[in-house]
Formats: C-alpha cells, structure tokens, sequence
C-alpha cells in the first residue's frame, strides 16, 4: 500500500500565513509538488470548499482540513506545525498543529480506514504532546505510522476502541441490552456522520464515547463514515434510553431510532462539546416531553412542524410562494411549448380557427378552412390539435398556482380551496396576481380552520368536507365581493404599461429582468422574474406582442450564466478553475443551451462573490439587447431548441452570445484581480521525489 505521509509532506515550525486559506492554499501546494495530485489549485479548491461549510478546527489547538478531490492521485496526509497559530474555528483557539487529509474521488477502503484511524489518534493528548515535541520530520512520520499501525505509544487513550460501530467501551455493561434490562446505569446510542466521512465522523464518535464513559455512561457509536458502516445491534438501540444524532447529513436508517428521545446537532459539537451533549441526552432520556425520532412515514410531519415554529411569516410567505410557482411551472412550459408547435404547424392564425377545427373536423375528415402560413390541411388539423391542448394546459397555470400557494400553507386541506380561489381569479381577468391572493386567502383560512379543536367524531370530515367547503367559500367570496375588481384594475394597468414600453423603457425592462434571473440561479428572484413571464403569455397577441418580447429576454438572460461558466471553464481559462468545476463546465453547455439556469449553480456554491455579479451583468446585457431588438419567444422554455418557437432568432442567438462573452470574460478577471494578498507565507517549495 503506498504510504501516506513521507518527510517531503512535512513542515514543522513554519509561519504559513494567517488564516486557514493560507494554510490549506500552502499544504495543497506541497501534496502537489509531490506528485500526489494533479493540481495544486483544484486541490485547494474542493479543499476550501469543505472548510466553508464546517470549520474544521478541534479542541487541543488541532485542525484537519480535509476533503475528497478529482485532483487527488494518491490518498495522502500533510501534516505542519505552525510558527503561528491559525484559527480554524475550534472554541478552545487557534490550531498550531495542522493535518491535511486529501483523498481521491475513488479512495479504496483500506486507505480510507487508515486515514479515518489517523483522525481518531488526534483526540489522544499523548500523541499529539508527542508530535509537539518532534524535533524532526522523521519523527512525524514514525509517530503518525505508529498511530496507524496501532503501537502502544500512540494508543494510550481507550476511547477509540469504543467508538468502531457497534462495539462499546463498556461492553460488559451493556451485555443485558438484549433482554431489554433499565436497571443499572443509562444506556446511549449515537450516529456520527459528516459530508466527507473521513475525519469529523470518527473523532465525534471517540469524543463522546471518551465522555460518556467519564460519567459511567455506556455509549455505542454508529459511524456512518466513507470507510464503511456496521449498524447497531437492533437490540442494543432497543435497550437504549436515548440517541444522539452528531450529523451534518441525513442519518441513514433513522426509522430505527423512531420514538426514543434525541439529541441532534452537527457532528463538530460532537467533537468540541461531547460531555454537554452526553448529559443532554441523559436529561432527555428521563424528559417525558423531550424531542424524539419521528416514527417511520412521519418524518416530513415532525419536521415541517418544527420548521413551522422557527420561521416568521417571512420565510412562511416566501416558502408557499415558490411552492406555487414550482408546481405551476410544469403546467406552462407542457402547455407552451404545446402552443409554439401549433403555432409552427398551423401558422399564426391558428387561434382563430382552432375551436372550429377541432369540432368540426378529424384525422379522417381534414379541414377546409384555415390560414394560409398552414402546413396544408393535415397541418392546420394537427396545429389546431396541439394548440388546443397546450391553450387548455396554460389555462391552469392561476389555478395551479393558487392551489398549490394555498398547499404550501395548510398542506392538503388547501389545494381545493386554492384551485377554486385561483378559478376565480381567472375568471374575473385577475390573471397572476390574482392567484397569488387568492391562493394565500385559500391558505390562510384553511389552515386557521384546520388548527380549531373539533370532537372526534368530527375529525374525519374536516379535510374532505368542513376546511374545504368553509375555505372555498370565504376565500373566492372575498375575491368575487371585494378584491377582484381591484386586481383586476391592476392587472390591465399593468397589461397596458408593458404594451406599450418601446425605446428606453423595453431596454430598462430587459436589465431588470436579466439582473433578476442571473441574481440567484433558478431560487425566488429568478422564480419571480420567470412567472412574471409566463404569466403574461396567454395575453399575448399579434397587435400586443410585448409579453412574448419578455419571455424572450427572460430565456436568453437565463441562459447565460451556465453557458458563460461553461465557456470560462473549459475554453478561456482552464487553470482558474478546479478540476470538478471544468466537469460541471462541460455539462453546462448543454444545461445553459435547454435555458436551464441551476448549471451554474456548482460554481455560484463555491465562488459567490465573483460568479453571481458577473452573471447579472451578462443577463442585464442579454436582457437589454433582446428587449432593444424585439426579440419575441412564444414558448416559456426550451431555450435554442424551441427556435421555431422564436421571434428573430438571429437576435437571440446574438444577445445570448455577447451576454455570455460578457459574464465569462468578467469571471475571469474577477478570478485573477479580484483576490485577497496574502501576508507573510511561506511558499510551496517543488520537492524531489
């Protein structure tokens, strides 16, 4: 098996600069001067990431920043010990002794267990007091070999052998688990977990088995780590008094667990604060009214009702908002782009003759009559066919929305309140904004109606019979009597503005809603701009064409961000960019060419700062010149591939291609100028191997 570590990966006593980027910059560069990785830069890359989200800081002045990267060639440790601390986010302070871990995509299970054992040594105050007083790099190396080896030395604490899945430091204790025995001291159980599954699982596991044995507590772990999982005995978690769920992702099998009293937290406080959580568990064990594990089938309920009680109205306004909106997007684009191909088929015209072909005639019996720009009689029936159905399919788009606003707000009880609401909206001309009230009226009343206390004989009936009657009554009345005249006004106003924007104005629209689509790549501003969008297409005519203008300038802004990180990635400027972002760069051309906007997403994750305000200036760009150039787009989505469906597709190819040079050539600056000096560092020196 190729070692580890080796003295060339080694820095004792060096000032690596001040913060952990600093540090993390420096080891990767050493891991690659080594030969062991690809790229130094993708390597800090996927390294900095994983830091951004936990600090990986433990007590005891130890870091371990760690991660898994397509740069990494050979399963390696790094280690420095710094002239000056660093903090890396550790409560106790800054870490002088650094352990980088940097595995490969692929890492077999072998390298991942010795990397994971190394983890655990590092809670152990003798190993690391001797690391402390190594004098040199040598010395490193036959300390951390001897970790992983197991020798004596570097083993003294017993906590790591009680924390492996399923084994417990107090074995004999727990040896009644079986017959289901509460006599005695408190039984524990615990899952640790972390994203990476390296480091923070194992630690977590050994910190809190070490705690719950200083109060003869008997605690097994289950470490759902990469380098493999051993469940807990099912007799062991059923003679448990109370679990304890150290996690940064979803616990695997958690329906196991369902009904005993939790502790949940991430998997660094695990690590930083294992006694607290022990005896929070043990208080929650004996709490008659302490949070527990939701029973299997449960889970979304216990969760969406503890979600519920933090969110302020806010974030419960936003959250039903886009419900409705992600529900009602698969109604409009089915239905438009069902419209544009009968559009193509049947000519423009075809809304006029559309009912009385689809009446009047049949596959067998073809019409007569029909526009002229037709694809012959067998097109006109078939563009009448599939406008019809695509018409029919838009038609739901206020209901949808309405039913679904009201859905993400009083869950079930709310969709029939909510369509019939949004029914209304249509009904009246109220159109968009009239669903969005509706579908809150419907919401609101529902779930008011659903909170009051009714005899059991009644309960039955509230959700299929009471909450829906009640709410559909109260909300489309309010509708009907006294808000939908004045949406109603508002819409048509509205309708009116943005018929007759030209000039200046169009383009002004075109940048805001460019700005609004590429400001958070498929999240509420861009929803919000897309649904302004489609919402105005049933209006759409060809005396009023401003609404498919709109829709053409939201796809075309939309598309530009993947494509722009597609283009930056994998043609202008390979090396600015991680080795996993050129992947995602190559998917992207397709993803930004099908106007979907969430392909720029990896790269917006892991550079905000620069990606997302070089996004909106290419869509306030693309914007601009579709609006400027009347670029119209009769389908809501598709993007290149609904060019039938396009107004002036030589425009819109060219406002999506300057917008794209746009974005890519400013994220590539932003790259290369926009980054913070580093102070006082020590750079990687290129090691002889």
């Amino acid at each position: 098996m190729t070692q580890l570590i080796t003295t060339d990966l080694v820095e004792l006593d060096q000032n690596l600069g001040n913060s952990p980027e600093d540090v993390i910059r420096h080891l990767a560069g050493r891991v690659a001067a080594t030969g062991r990785a690809t790229e130094a830069e993708g390597l800090f890359t996927d390294a900095f990431a994983r830091e951004s989200k936990t600090a990986t800081g433990v007590p005891g002045g130890i870091a371990i920043p760690h991660c898994r990267s397509t740069a990494v060639t050979v399963p390696t440790l790094a280690m420095a010990r710094l002239s000056q601390p660093v903090d890396f986010g550790a409560k106790d302070g800054p870490a002088d002794l650094i352990f980088f871990i940097a595995a490969p995509e692929g890492a077999d299970q072998e390298h991942l267990k010795l990397l994971s054992k190394l983890a655990r040594s590092l809670i152990k105050k003798d190993f690391t007091a001797a690391l402390r007083a190594a004098t040199t790099q040598a010395d490193i190396v036959e300390l951390v070999e001897g970790a992983l080896a197991d020798k004596p030395a570097a083993a003294a604490e017993p906590a790591a052998a009680g924390a492996t899945a399923g084994a417990s430091a107090a074995a004999a204790p727990s040896a009644g688990a079986a017959t289901g025995a509460r006599s005695g001291p408190k039984r524990l159980v615990a899952v640790t977990a972390c994203p990476t599954g390296i480091a923070h699982t194992y630690m977590a596991a050994d910190s809190l088995v070490a705690a719950a044995k200083e109060v003869g507590v008997d605690l097994q772990v289950e470490t759902q780590g990469s380098s493999g999982a051993k469940p807990l005995d099912p007799a062991v978690i059923a003679a448990a008094d109370a679990v304890i769920f150290a996690v940064d992702v979803d616990v695997r099998g958690k329906e196991r667990f369902a009904g005993m009293p939790v502790i949940n937290a991430p998997v660094k406080r695990g690590i930083d604060e294992p006694d607290k959580m022990v005896q929070e568990a043990l208080a929650a064990a004996d709490n008659p009214n302490a949070r527990r594990v939701p029973h299997y089938g449960a889970e979304e309920q216990a969760e969406a009702e503890a979600t519920e009680k933090g969110e302020h109205i806010g974030q419960k306004l936003k959250k039903a908002l886009l419900t409705g909106v992600s529900y009602m997007i698969p109604f409009v684009a089915g239905g438009g782009l069902l419209i544009a191909l009968g559009f193509l088929m049947g000519g423009y015209l075809i809304t006029q003759f559309a009912d009385t072909i689809v009446v009047d005639n049949s596959i067998f019996n073809l019409p007569t009559e029909y526009p002229e720009n037709a694809w012959g009689p067998l097109g006109a029936y078939l563009g009448a066919v599939l406008f019809k159905i695509g018409a029919l399919s838009l038609g739901f788009l206020v209901p949808a929305l309405a039913g679904y606003i009201a859905y993400g707000i009083a869950d079930r009880p709310g969709i029939a309140p909510g369509f019939v609401a949004g029914a209304v909206a249509g009904f009246m001309g109220a159109g968009f904004l009239g669903g969005i009230v509706g579908g809150l009226l419907a919401g609101y009343i529902a779930h008011s109606i659903s909170k009051i206390q009714v005899a059991r004989w009644l309960r039955g009936l509230m959700p299929v019979v009471i909450i829906p009657l009640v709410a559909s009554l109260v909300a489309s009345g309010l509708m009907f009597l006294i808000l939908g005249a004045p949406i109603v006004a508002i819409t048509k106003g509205l309708n009116g503005w943005l018929s007759g924007l030209t000039g200046a104005s169009a383009i002004a629209l075109g940048v805001i809603l460019g700005l609004m689509m590429c400001f958070d790549l498929g999240g509420p501003v861009n929803k919000v701009a897309y649904s302004f969008a489609v919402a105005g297409l049933g209006a759409a005519t060809l005396d009023n064409q401003a609404p498919w203008q709109i829709m053409a300038a939201v796809m075309a802004s939309g598309m530009v961000p993947p494509l722009a990180m597609a283009l930056a990635s994998t043609v202008l400027d390979k090396k600015r960019f991680s080795l996993a972002e050129r992947e995602n760069g190559k998917a992207a051309w397709l993803l930004g060419a099908s106007f979907i906007s969430e392909g720029a997403i990896p790269f917006a994750a892991a550079d905000p700062l620069r990606v997302i305000p070089a996004s909106m200036l290419g869509g306030a760009v693309t914007g601009a010149i579709s609006m400027a150039a009347g670029v119209g787009s009769k389908a809501p989505h598709g993007g290149i591939f609904v060019f039938f469906a396009i107004d002036n597709f030589l425009m819109f190819v060219v406002s999506i291609l300057v917008g794209t040079v746009v974005t890519a050539l400013a994220v590539i600056a932003l790259k290369r100028w926009a980054v913070r000096k580093s102070v006082d560092t020590v750079e990687p020196v290129p090691v002889t191997v």
